[in-house]
């Protein structure tokens, strides 16, 4: 089956399909020998010799995707020029030449998803600002009630204090959670900060429908077939959404210029 160049190499877990696009510019991609440079250029997965970069595209029959809790002080990417501990060292043992989807702060832990399925990765790149996430975090000191309600107006979101452990005492600078989805997470930080309360420690525990649940640090569980079609029914109608408005504002613009 003909299909986009880009969209072959994502689906083959090589990259993501903007970076696969760069990769397509630049002349690094290869059918039956000859360089493409041309984005709209297609092909066949199973019949025509694509190379990306001197690796030949395998487009695997079946998908891998995983829920990583990610430790703090992790990059997230496979390799770092400064030195840092990255991914590849959680990775090993896991079928499929997952990579990750998105980033996760350096001083951050908690949820990362991890997978080989180009296509899953580009449409959440896309709905990045605005797929549901939820984040415990521990600050300097404790919110007022007040700060709670000013930082999620701030937020567009919810922010709750957790419960403390089972018997122990109110914690001088408890966890809260934190909930939102059209926002970039640095807000969070830089409001916390404005308001006297520095962020401590920053866990995310749930990305759209993906939850971390009792997952430790470093280690990654298979995201299940029910969680991934959850997934996709979510991004789908996030999609459908976007789509909307951005077909609202093409209208609306023609109508202005009409006048």
């Amino acid at each position: 089956m003909l299909e986009r160049l880009q969209k072959i190499i994502s689906h083959a877990g090589i990259t993501s399909r903007r970076h696969a696009e760069q990769l397509i510019q630049s002349g690094q991609v290869r059918v039956n020998g000859q360089v493409v440079r041309e984005l709209g250029t297609k092909a066949d997965a199973g019949r025509d010799r694509i190379v990306v970069a001197g690796r030949v595209v395998e487009v695997p029959e079946e998908r891998h995707s995983f829920v990583l809790n990610k430790p703090a002080r992790v990059v997230t990417t496979l390799a770092d020029p400064e030195g840092r501990q990255s991914l590849r060292e959680l990775l090993r043992g896991l079928p499929g030449r997952v990579y990750p989807v998105g980033r996760l702060d350096y001083s951050s832990s908690g949820l990362v998803l991890l997978t080989d399925d180009g296509e899953l990765a580009n449409r959440i790149l896309k709905l990045a600002g605005k797929l549901p996430q939820t984040y415990w975090v521990k600050v300097k000191g404790r919110l007022s009630t007040e700060e709670q309600v000013r930082l999620a107006a701030k937020l567009f979101g919810k922010v709750r204090l957790l419960p403390a452990a089972r018997g122990r005492q109110v914690a001088p600078n408890p966890w809260y959670e934190v909930r939102f989805s059209s926002v970039r997470k640095d807000v969070l930080r830089h409001v916390l900060f404005q308001t006297g309360h520095p962020v401590e420690k920053l866990r995310r525990v749930s990305l759209a429908n993906l939850e971390i649940g009792d997952l430790l640090e470093g280690q990654a569980r298979p995201v299940t077939p029910v969680e991934l079609r959850k997934l996709d029914q979510h991004l789908a109608r996030l999609e459908g959404a976007t789509a909307g408005r951005n077909a609202k504002s093409l209208t609306a613009t023609h109508s202005k210029k009409g006048k």
